[in-house]
């Protein structure tokens, strides 16, 4: 019974770095595309429609880099079986 409360811990633990890890990598995107020139991609760029689109930009590209970053976390942690 130990065993299966360490397991859910160590599960637990996981979940709660890779959620810290989305929404870190989601601000980082947000801060990152207010560099871009929103006028030149929209006819209003302070409209509802261009903040919402910022907003799932920032979503979409956040979630990936932190997936990567999470995979590649994952990824090292396999090396340890070969040495």
């Amino acid at each position: 019974m130990e065993y299966l409360d360490q397991v859910n811990t160590s599960l637990g633990m996981k979940g709660v770095l890779n959620i810290l890890l989305v929404l870190v990598f989601i601000g980082f995107s947000w801060w990152a595309l207010q560099e871009l020139k929103w006028e030149n991609l929209f006819r209003r760029a302070k409209s509802p429609q261009a903040k919402l689109l910022q907003i799932l930009l920032s979503v979409a590209l956040g979630y990936q880099v932190a997936r990567f970053v999470i995979d590649y976390l994952a990824w090292s942690t396999w090396f340890s079986g070969i040495f």
